[in-house]
């Protein structure tokens, strides 16, 4: 009797154990995370100019605002500093931000990738926003930008300007803010070195011959001041 149970049993367990190794071997594997894509812009716009500036010149031109912070100050506007930055160039450097000076001669990568960009080549009128994720009026400020990028679409160009940072860092801001602007990426520094400051936020004016008319390193700006600053330094109107 107990023969004859055995025989009866061991095919019905052998039948068992393969269904099971048939469903482990059947298991796929999970695919790697695939990459985020980046929510900035891309850079080829940069070297055209908007479809229609309607700026002209502005008659005068004005000085930039603020001098550079020193290294770890704080200053009164809430401009930020990194510890440790290294002290800023001195007034005479060559594309200090003087208000007529050009862009200084740099090719920063693209934050998208792609062809890196001449910041020459840029065509104004345009608004250079230079930032970084670990800036807490940067931050502040950002959104003031993408809805500046958004009113003056076609009459000027909003830049990003990613300084002192990590993509990652940078990324993530953008997809919580909701930035959309091209951004090219600057993680040694080297614009803020050519201009001789080192706090941040940090805001160009440049005209359409690619010219800074205007240096603001005030701290964070709203939507009133950008469309003041705008309108007083190239000559574009935009609603607040």
């Amino acid at each position: 009797m107990n023969r004859r149970l055995a025989a009866l049993l061991v095919p019905a367990l052998l039948a068992v154990a393969g269904c099971t190794a048939t469903g482990q071997g059947s298991a796929t594997t999970p695919t790697a995370r695939a990459e985020r894509p980046s929510p900035f812009a891309d850079c080829a716009t940069l070297t055209r100019p908007p479809a229609a500036t309607g700026a002209a010149a502005p008659s005068g031109a004005a000085t930039p605002s603020g001098a550079a912070t020193p290294s770890g100050a704080a200053t009164p506007s809430g401009a930020a500093t990194p510890s440790g930055a290294a002290a800023p160039a001195a007034s005479g450097a060559v594309g200090a931000g003087g208000a007529g000076a050009v862009l200084p001669g740099l090719i920063l990568s693209c934050f998208t990738g792609g062809t890196p960009v001449a910041l020459r080549d840029v065509r104004g009128p345009a608004v250079v926003n230079v930032w970084a994720s670990w800036c807490p009026p940067c931050r502040k400020e950002l959104p003031a930008f993408q809805r500046l990028s958004e009113r003056a679409a076609g009459r000027l160009q909003v830049i990003g300007v990613n300084s002192r940072d990590t993509r990652s860092a940078a990324q993530s801001i953008g997809e919580d803010y909701g930035i959309r602007f091209p951004m090219l990426f600057d993680q040694g520094e080297a614009l803020q070195r050519e201009l001789g400051r080192n706090a941040l936020p940090l805001t160009l004016l440049v005209d359409a011959q690619g010219r800074v008319r205007h240096t603001d390193a005030t701290g964070a700006l709203d939507d009133a001041r950008l469309a003041a600053l705008v309108r007083q330094h190239l000559g574009v109107q935009v609603a607040p």
